[in-house]
């Protein structure tokens, strides 16, 4: 194997153990606490969101991926691709502890429509990790523009289908509208 990947390999999976450990400490769920594991959960409004492999909203972890890559491309050009990844991970998983903190949990049931929203399980957690390396590793293979168009197709498609992707949900985090809250409930 090549020691490039190895040694990124080694990163993610020390990173994600670390995060999932923390998280558990932090009283997470390893699982959903239906008692069983699907691979894809599709109903946004639902007790099981966030509780699953994955859900709607793993493309805005690979968004997240694609514009850390971007981000520390441009910070730190002559850096190793193991050293921007490890980057990434510490914002990734630095966000999924915070995101799973009492206060930004209570933040998202007071300004969007996630009411029954009580955080991620650690297996969805760590899945969010993943897709974030899968986001960041298309990045460093695809022509940017490629990598802009993921974007706004993943952007599109979530925004379409389930009113929320990426950018509402950092927007209902920091600068919540009713307007806008009124239009995701449907």
């Amino acid at each position: 194997m090549n020691p490039t990947v190895r040694n990124s390999l080694l990163v993610v999976a020390g990173f994600v153990a670390v995060t999932a450990i923390i998280l558990y400490t932090m009283g997470q769920p390893p699982i959903c606490k239906c008692g069983y594991v699907k691979l894809w959960q599709g109903v946004v409004v639902s007790s099981e969101n966030s509780q699953h492999i994955s859900d709607w909203y793993t493309p805005s972890h690979i968004i997240h991926g694609i514009l850390f890559f971007g981000l520390f491309f441009l910070l730190l050009p002559k850096a190793s691709v193991t050293v921007r990844l490890a980057l990434a991970l510490v914002v990734e998983c630095g966000w999924e502890i915070l995101e799973n903190t009492d206060m930004v949990i209570n933040r998202y049931r007071e300004s969007t429509i996630s009411l029954d929203y009580f955080g991620d399980s650690v297996i969805n957690s760590s899945a969010d990790i993943l897709a974030m390396v899968i986001g960041f590793f298309l990045a460093s293979r695809l022509p940017v523009w490629a990598s802009v168009v993921l974007i706004v197709f993943f952007e599109a498609l979530t925004t379409w289908l389930i009113r929320d992707g990426l950018t509402l949900n950092i927007l209902m985090l920091v600068w919540p509208m009713e307007a806008v809250k009124a239009w995701q409930g449907g």
